[in-house]
């Protein structure tokens, strides 16, 4: 008999049953302010973002979508409607029942929320009109801001010290707030008390991306370019001087495409789509990475290790620096409670948003912190790698493209769908399954298992098709993720292909828009050469469409 696959076994080797409750709970125990908690407060919490000078307010959204907050409430920020601090959580009820879709904050501090709806709800400190409600007076409680912006769907936020920016899902940039440098982009120094749309040197360009950092600006555009404005004392703007921009101006990185930018409180790390990060800005702590602490105002290479990065981290009421490899990874760089680290360190997280928790002053979220909901039911408790491969008596024997297993059907038929309409009337003691390869079912029974996937973005293709033909979503969706990670020249055309068949449109245009972006060496490689006849009649159409093809 093969090595058998036994499914959903924990560390006595029995079965453990998946429940709704089997959630992975969101791990805030790092940071010091849920220490104010209840274990049973803790087990609700779905999103959390800890703010503050000094990592002493916390807003956090529970499994019912109701949000608490709680800490010392400077300039109303809680939202409560006063300013009285508090140690134990308190419900924000008008946005409770929203979802909250992403988050961020400034140093006075003041909030600004996107709901998954695109609403924009802002409170807190208001002294530079950084709440972007046409006044300068702090606001106690959520305020819903539509102001120019209520036909539009906002899909991202950010905040410098005293300014705000938001991102519309049709790619526009608006910005409002504290504008002493050009942070807000708008060719003045004068304050924005009211979002207003950052058209200068963006009018006709499709942002993807926006950053603040303390009083700077950044914009990544849909074919990798970047666009900086603001203060540029420290060089963080990467032009190759410390002159304040008012409006956008690009940067130049040639040859690059980048994917995603991050701001510290004066520097800049920035993601290309080949998974390399470049720097620069101050570098007092050793932010940049580059094993000094002399500032650059030029793009300066970090190098990591030979791993992709996938990730990168920054925020803009720090000096640390944070990214993740491909491999899982974690390293950091920069002020890590006191001391300066110039070169990045591997450490022993298993995600950015720790880095910030124990390293970072002050201890704050880079972003919001999030568990990802299941699709109807969620993964089981965690097991030894150990016991993946423990035997497992069963009645069923399970051919898995001519090998024999044992597998527990009960939660096959818990993890996925499929299972659970094609075992319900079955009596046979043998369940053949060959529409896919071994290591594909392999892999698809360790995700069923593990609630996760490690494959190499070829192999996860073949995931893809599984997948695809199962109608998992959630593992559709880690698969695109993968084959997005893993991306480049070579194999650009063969995931491009993929894509299509499988008809994962997210992902047939990522990779159609890095085939664009890297048009020369793609079109030399062997699979463009190969590429079938329809598929590159269509590409040859669409990159033209967009200008691929102009000299």
């Amino acid at each position: 008999m093969e090595e058998e696959l036994p499914l959903f076994y924990g560390e006595s080797g029995k079965p453990v049953q998946a429940t709704p409750s089997s959630l992975k709970m969101l791990d805030v125990g790092k940071w010091p302010i849920f220490s104010l908690c209840s274990e049973e407060e803790l087990q609700l919490i779905r999103q959390a973002c800890v703010f503050g000078s000094a990592g002493n307010e916390v807003l956090y959204t529970t499994v019912n979508d109701e949000v608490f907050v709680l800490g010392t409430n400077c300039c109303g920020c809680l939202g409560l409607g006063d300013v009285q601090s508090t140690i134990e959580p308190r419900r924000l009820d008008s946005l409770s029942g929203k979802k909250i879709a992403c988050l961020s904050y400034g140093s006075g501090p003041h909030i600004v929320l996107a709901t998954t709806e695109g609403e924009v709800f802002t409170w807190g400190h208001n002294a530079y009109s950084q709440l972007g409600n046409g006044t300068t007076n702090h606001g106690l409680v959520p305020c819903h801001i539509s102001t120019n912006l209520s036909n539009k769907q906002v899909i991202e936020v950010a905040c410098g010290s005293y300014h705000s920016l938001v991102l519309t899902s049709d790619g526009e940039v608006f910005a409002w707030g504290y504008n002493n440098s050009g942070q807000v982009g708008s060719g003045s120094t004068a304050n924005q008390p009211i979002p207003r749309r950052v058209t200068s040197g963006l009018q006709n360009k499709v942002v993807v991306n926006i950053a603040c950092g303390q009083m700077c600006s950044m914009a990544v555009v849909d074919n990798g370019e970047v666009y900086v404005w603001g203060y540029n004392g420290n060089g963080q703007l990467g032009l190759g001087s410390s002159g304040n921009q008012s409006t956008p101006c690009r940067l130049a990185l040639q040859g690059v495409r980048v994917q995603r930018v991050a701001c510290g409180y004066a520097h800049t790390l920035v993601l290309t789509d080949e998974g390399q990060v470049y720097a620069w800005g101050a570098n007092s702590y050793g932010q940049l990475g580059t094993g000094n602490k002399s500032n650059q105002s030029y793009p300066t290479p970090v190098v990591v290790e030979k791993d992709r990065i996938i990730e990168i981290a920054a925020c803009h009421s720090a000096h640390t620096s944070a990214a993740k490899t491909q491999g899982g990874h974690v390293y950091m760089w920069g002020q890590c409670r006191g001391q300066s680290v110039v070169l990045p360190h591997l450490t022993h997280l298993s995600c950015t948003d720790d880095v910030f928790a124990c390293f970072a002053t002050p201890a704050v979220s880079w972003r919001l912190l999030s568990v990802v909901k299941k699709q109807n039911y969620s993964a089981v408790t965690k097991i030894n790698p150990s016991d993946f491969h423990k035997c497992c008596s069963l009645d069923t024997v399970w051919l898995l493209s001519g090998r024999q297993h044992c597998l527990h059907p009960v939660c096959l038929q818990v993890r996925c769908e499929h299972f659970r309409s094609s075992l319900d009337d079955s009596e046979d003691d043998i369940v053949e399954m060959s529409e896919f390869s071994y290591p594909v079912y392999r892999a698809f029974l360790e995700y069923l298992y593990t609630d996760s996937i490690s494959l190499p973005p070829e192999e996860a293709v073949g995931l893809l098709d599984l997948a695809t033909f199962y109608r998992e979503n959630r593992l559709k969706k880690l698969c695109q993720q993968t084959i997005k990670q893993g991306i480049c020249e070579e194999n650009a055309i063969a995931l491009l292909s993929a894509a299509v068949k499988y008809d994962a449109q997210d992902l047939e245009e990522f990779c159609f828009r890095f085939c664009v972006n890297h048009l020369t060496v793609v079109t030399q490689t062997s699979g463009f050469a190969e590429m079938d006849h329809d598929l590159l009649k269509n590409f040859i159409s669409k990159a033209s469409r967009v200008g691929a093809f102009k000299n």
